[in-house]
């Protein structure tokens, strides 16, 4: 296996839909996790069933792959490692950074103020509520047997609505440029918003590779954003009426 490519070792063609692979790779994570089929456990298979599917399991990186198999059969993998955690503080690093450029202090007005905690405030809050509220009945529900397909799938849904709801959040929270008096709400939101994307990514993974990791780092991530929400909500409610 150890000059085997990304397809060969999902056992898949290279002509395989994204679908495909995807539910090969969750047949093989679950074939070798080890507390599903201790004989069949295997450390080195299940890092190179990750590792092949971190690069097909996204299209863009799968056409660079694809490319590069033209020439040798010898996976060069740098360049499509999954993100690390220095990189994940990075990206936030520069969002925030490019935050505060777009949101310099700008004249501060009543209609302003309005404009903004109708247009973005509540709309992002309500949307806020709608992917943290239900993880905790989500977690119940899938712990009850969380290599039981059926429970992975309505799991698997569910991250998929909160990513949904999130990219409207993050769009609409983009809309107008907040006042400066409410500067300690959109902080809140902002970092709030950050927190739930990483905790969608980490439990995204554990959808796919039932890695126990992913998915505490995932509910520590929600518990942080829920505590943002709540300091947004307090500063909101703080406001001068």
């Amino acid at each position: 296996m150890a000059d085997s490519n990304h397809y060969q070792i999902l056992d898949v063609a290279p002509s395989a839909t994204q679908a495909q692979i995807k539910q090969a790779y969750r047949r093989l994570a679950k074939l070798f996790h080890p507390d599903s089929n201790q004989q069949a456990a295997s450390h080195d298979k299940i890092t190179r069933i990750n590792a092949a599917y971190e690069v097909l399991g996204d299209p863009q990186s799968r056409r660079s792959y694809d490319r590069e198999l033209q020439y040798t059969t010898r996976l060069e993998r740098a360049g499509f490692a999954a993100e690390s955690a220095e990189q994940r503080q990075q990206r936030n690093a520069a969002a925030h950074a490019h935050y505060r450029r777009k949101r310099q202090a700008e004249p501060d007005s009543d209609q302003q103020l309005r404009l903004w905690l109708t247009k973005v405030y509540t709309p992002v809050n309500r949307q806020l509520g709608q992917i943290l509220r239900p993880l905790r009945a989500q977690i119940k529900q899938l712990s009850a047997d969380p290599f039981d397909d059926a429970l992975m799938e309505e799991f698997q849904a569910y991250t998929e609505d909160c990513r949904k709801i999130l990219s409207k959040a993050q769009e609409v929270f983009q809309t107008f440029p907040n006042p400066p008096s409410v500067a300690g709400v959109a902080a809140n939101l902002y970092y709030c918003l950050n927190q739930v994307a990483d905790g969608i990514e980490e439990m995204e993974y554990f959808s796919l590779n039932y890695d126990d990791h992913h998915l505490s780092t995932g509910l520590e991530l929600f518990k942080i954003a829920e505590g943002l929400r709540r300091e947004a909500q307090t500063a909101f409610r703080e406001l001068p009426k």
